[in-house]
């Protein structure tokens, strides 16, 4: 079998103790967060994405493994099993290939050859085969198969004969792996994905228009392309094939099987292999090719989507400052969720300034009178149904008072869905879903990873095509993400909910419940050891998470900062050398600048961790998300009929994908900026120049009220 560890080291480009001790270490049950952190003496510093690979390509083999066990004692329980398959079989990388070898072996129903082998007539499909193999050497076929007629048998004519011994040797041929490996690769190299809109969806009636004749080679086809052609076929709106050369097919096939220069055997033969490639093996490669293509679409479309969503959840935070949050609405009004410092719903009001004259000015005051009461800082109003209508009211409201809070529009994508989870219904029992939409719309202004990680990551709307893929991938990927997320940024442990703590390294959801229910009886926690307190929160657990939980008034200020516990003596030493008290951890960093840090190296503790540790307390308690910026959308502009070409505006990216990015410019619905219109040079890839949140300003090319497109550019328009 495969010695995994080397191959693994080999194709990673690592060194065997790398993969040996990150295998050791994630058998143990350390997380990808923790060893790239905390352990990067033992895998000589391996960082998130290598780990992640490491441990899926380990995962893939491991199931290889155990695959090839199943398969060679199927085989040998058959009395099949040669040394040279099994050798075969041992040394297989790839599961496709695996399956190929198995292929002849595997249990199947009665098929066409399994009839004519119960007539008897395998021996015929034989005495053919050696005529084959013996180039020059003629027979009757018709004479030989004449022996082979039996009315018992239901064999009434030598061509009954003869078509039994070709279904014989027509399953064989189909289930050689060599020549499955070939025909796949030929249909992946050169074939031609071929589509067509169903007749009874007639032009322009369908979002699937640019797929009624469409052609695209199958090795050029884009991801988001391939996934359209599944999601009109599955919607039965169009139908897609794969269209090749079949001649040169067959060609192959002969130049493979053929080896007699007999005109009547190579005759046979050519029906023969014909019937194989039609019947038995046209239909299952297509399909496989379609799979091995969608699996590619699948996996980069859901990089797609993590690349999208860690930038989301890495937006910049507004800070933790009194905020008032608002769900805009016409008939029904507008909800006004008020929340403190930390986050904490204080109050709810419904305003109606989109009514009558005199609700407008009731809703105004209103308005005052609530960011008087609580020193609001930060305005949140949510870029749904009627936002710019009460951005103008805001900022009309603004112009007449003194203290004038930043004014932001917030992306609400999933705010409706969180406001109707389990989880808002939990925390908020007594409030109506709206007002629940309103205070997620504040959190995400003040901080959107603590409260983005409330929400199903497929409903934030940042993917493409998310309800096509592979959903256990998408799933497992974007879990991965949101984890990589919440551990880069740290968690303030007095202040998270039990939906972030979730997220923390070896943090299961029992524990974060625990937390949560110990922090409300014992009240804030003053230290990190603390947490050993918590039930079902050990040794292990700590040692995992401790380092990624922040205590901003602790005891020790470095549990105010990523230093690992298991540190802390280190930095006590180095600080008592310096002659600096723990206090004033940040005069350590400058002193720390000069010293000798092989000094301070320990068996655990070793140059990468002390580089760490003296870049951590340079900036201690920092949160590493950049400078929070907003966009100003343009007055005036609050519907797709107020919009003209050449119009330049400023918008924020909503999402990416593999064909341009979504633009939000302030009208409810997204622009969008086309790949080949996204930088004055070539773009082969969009995320390179832009990502979601990121603030841009564009040019109007084109728009189409009908259909609710708009076309962008970013080409020559300053940024």
């Amino acid at each position: 079998m495969l010695n995994i560890p080397q191959l693994l080291a080999t194709e990673l480009n690592l060194k065997p103790y790398q993969v040996q001790n990150a295998l050791e270490l994630l058998t143990e049950g350390a997380t990808i967060p923790f060893i790239a952190r905390y352990r990067k003496e033992r895998t000589s510093e391996m960082n998130e994405v290598q780990l992640r690979e490491l441990s899926d390509k380990y995962n893939y083999l491991t199931e290889l493994e155990e695959r090839k066990s199943v398969i060679l004692n199927s085989i040998a329980e058959q009395g099949k099993l040669t040394d040279e398959l099994k050798q075969k079989i041992e040394s297989c990388l790839l599961k496709t290939e695996l399956e190929d070898l198995y292929l002849p072996y595997r249990p199947k129903r009665r098929t066409r050859a399994t009839i004519a082998r119960e007539k008897g007539l395998e021996a015929l499909a034989e005495f053919i085969k050696s005529l084959n193999n013996k180039n020059g050497v003629s027979a009757s076929l018709d004479a030989e198969a004449a022996k082979y007629i039996s009315e018992e048998k239901q064999v009434k004519t030598a061509e009954d004969a003869l078509k039994g011994a070709s279904d014989i040797l027509a399953e064989e041929v189909a289930e050689k792996a060599e020549l499955r490996a070939y025909l796949r690769g030929y249909l992946l190299e050169e074939g031609v994905f071929v589509s067509r809109i169903k007749k009874d969806h007639p032009e322009g009636t369908t979002k699937f228009e640019m797929y009624r004749n469409y052609q695209m080679s199958v090795k050029n086809i884009a991801p988001h392309n391939m996934l359209a052609l599944c999601r009109g076929e599955a919607e039965e709106v169009l139908s897609f094939e794969i269209s090749f050369d079949e001649d040169v097919v067959l060609s192959y096939l002969e130049s493979k099987e053929i080896k007699t220069k007999v005109r009547a055997i190579r005759d046979f033969y050519q029906a023969m292999l014909k019937d194989a490639f039609n019947r038995l093996m046209k239909t299952s490669l297509i399909s496989e090719v379609i799979a091995e293509k969608k699996i590619y679409a699948d996996v980069e479309s859901i990089k797609t989507f993590e690349t999208n969503l860690r930038e989301l959840l890495l937006s910049a935070p507004a800070g933790m400052k009194p905020t008032l949050a608002i769900d805009p609405g016409f008939r029904t009004g507008c909800k006004v969720a008020i929340l403190d410092q930390t986050g904490k719903f204080l109050e709810y009001q419904a305003i109606f300034p989109h009514q009558a004259a005199e609700q407008r000015l009731k809703a105004a005051q209103t308005l005052k009178n609530l960011i008087s009461k609580y020193k609001v800082e930060l305005i949140a109003i949510g870029n749904g149904t009627a936002s710019r209508e009460t951005d103008e009211f805001v900022l009309e409201v603004l112009q007449t008072m003194e203290q004038k809070p930043v004014k932001v529009m917030v992306n609400e994508s999933g705010a409706s869905i969180y406001s109707a989870s389990k989880v808002a219904l939990e925390e908020f029992p007594d409030l109506d879903i709206t007002v629940r939409g309103a205070i997620s719309i504040g959190r995400r202004l003040q901080d959107p990873l603590a409260e983005l990680v409330k929400i199903d990551p497929k409903s934030i709307g940042v993917g493409q095509y998310q309800h096509d893929v592979d959903q256990k991938l998408l799933k497992k990927n974007l879990d991965e993400t949101v984890e990589s997320c919440v551990n880069y940024v740290g968690v303030d442990l007095n202040t998270a909910s039990r939906e972030l703590l979730t997220f923390v390294s070896g943090i299961t959801s029992s524990v974060a419940n625990n937390i949560v229910a110990y922090r409300n009886q014992h009240g804030v926690f003053k230290n990190r050891r603390q947490l050993l307190k918590v039930a079902k929160l050990g040794p292990k657990a700590f040692e995992q998470a401790a380092g990624f939980l922040r205590i901003r008034e602790s005891e020790n200020p470095l549990d105010n900062t990523a230093v690992h516990p298991e540190s802390y003596s280190v930095v006590e030493a180095i600080a008592s050398d310096l002659s600096i008290p723990l206090t004033q951890i940040t005069q350590i960093a400058e002193k720390l600048k000069k010293a000798n840090l092989k000094k301070y190296v320990t068996d655990t503790v070793g140059e990468p961790t002390l580089r760490d540790i003296l870049s951590e307390l340079e900036k201690p308690g920092r949160d590493p998300r950049a400078e929070f910026k907003y966009a100003t959308f343009k007055e005036g502009i609050k519907e797709i009929s107020d919009l003209k070409e050449g119009m330049e505006l400023e918008g924020i990216v909503t999402n990416v994908a593999n064909f341009g990015a979504f633009v939000d410019i302030g009208v409810h619905q997204d622009g969008l900026v086309h790949i080949s219109q996204l930088a004055d040079r070539f773009v082969d890839d969009p995320k390179k120049i832009v990502k979601v949140g990121q603030v841009v300003k564009v040019r109007v090319l084109e728009i189409n009220q009908k259909l609710k497109r708009i076309s962008l550019s970013m080409k020559s328009v300053k940024q």
